[in-house]
């Protein structure tokens, strides 16, 4: 979800329920040390319960920046061993490091005495990685394949780590765009399930192809939580459905008009300090999903006026104001 999940992003999504758990978009454990760290970081209160997703695979590195992100707020470090793009790969982080087990043991213990326990660090992964030239064996999925998922599971556990968000696809290094990742590796949902049984004392969750009610309420009948990505992005009413499923409180998602009158006051505050509106209102163009009148609506987010278009885009979907 890089570039996908920034600041802008998460406080849009927020707006669909005060309780579920969002996660920043990777940021590298360097460029929080050598780069604009406040930048980077920079999240608003209202984004809480928030996670701070790091990428890399130096341990004194990624623990300087767990220490960073945990005095910054963030109630979550996650690790990211899933990432399989070019990018990430050439930088020996993501995916390629379910590939180096103790690497990760080594990363993951380093981060914790970092946070010294007041927040948890956790893993998110794949169920195991392919070179480019193994492509044709994504079909399969051997007792092979599984006993080196239980290795690096079994060794990042040794090292504290009790918290692992499993992809339930394995990533192929090399062959496949970011994209094709997600759609051409087969969903092996029961892999995971395996390995909940394997290690009923770890907190084990699923993510990869999740999209409708009734396919997370199957996931949370074995797993320990579900992480949704594009679909909470293109179909954000989703989080609004997920909040009503799991916490049966008194929340309900608030008509159209009072979140875009949100975006609309958020987007106020952001101009004033000289963010570009298109940067927060490309994040927004899901809200139309499914309506009347979203074509009208994106065409007014992806065009926008000098002021925010409140007014125009509550009639386009039929709002009322």
């Amino acid at each position: 979800m890089m570039d996908w999940t920034d600041r802008h992003c998460r406080y849009f999504l927020r707006g669909f329920s005060p309780r579920v758990l969002l996660y920043t978009e990777m940021v590298t454990a360097a460029a929080i040390l050598r780069g604009d760290c406040e930048r980077l970081l920079r999240h608003s209160p209202e984004e809480h319960p928030l996670a701070l997703q790091l990428g890399g695979s130096d341990p004194e590195q990624l623990a300087a920046a767990a220490r960073i992100g945990a005095e910054s707020g963030y109630v979550e470090i996650n690790l990211n061993c899933g990432c399989p793009s070019d990018r990430v790969h050439a930088g020996a982080f993501g995916a390629c490091l379910m590939r180096v087990p103790e690497r990760v043991a080594d990363c993951t213990a380093a981060m914790r005495e970092a946070v010294a326990g007041r927040i948890p660090v956790t893993v998110k992964m794949r169920i195991g990685v392919l070179d480019a030239h193994e492509r044709a064996a994504v079909g399969a999925f051997a007792d092979a394949d599984y006993d080196k998922l239980q290795g690096f599971v079994r060794a990042v556990q040794g090292a504290g780590c009790r918290h692992f968000i499993v992809h339930a696809r394995q990533a192929v290094l090399g062959g496949l765009s970011p994209r094709e990742n997600r759609e051409i590796p087969p969903l092996r949902y029961e892999v995971v399930h395996r390995l909940k049984q394997d290690f009923p004392s770890l907190w084990i969750g699923v993510n990869g192809g999740l999209r409708q009610i009734e396919q997370c309420r199957a996931a949370l009948a074995w797993a320990d939580g579900i992480m949704l990505g594009r679909e909470a992005y293109h179909r954000p009413q989703v989080l609004g459905e997920l909040h009503a499923e799991l916490y049966q409180d008194d929340w309900q998602v608030p008509p159209l008009d009072v979140l875009l009158e949100r975006m609309a006051n958020y987007a106020a505050q952001e101009s004033a300090l000289g963010t570009p509106l298109r940067v927060i209102t490309r994040h927004m163009l899901g809200l139309a999903s499914g309506r009347p009148g979203a074509r009208r609506y994106r065409q007014l987010l992806a065009q926008p006026p000098a002021h925010f278009p409140l007014r125009q885009a509550a009639e386009a979907l039929g709002a009322e104001q």
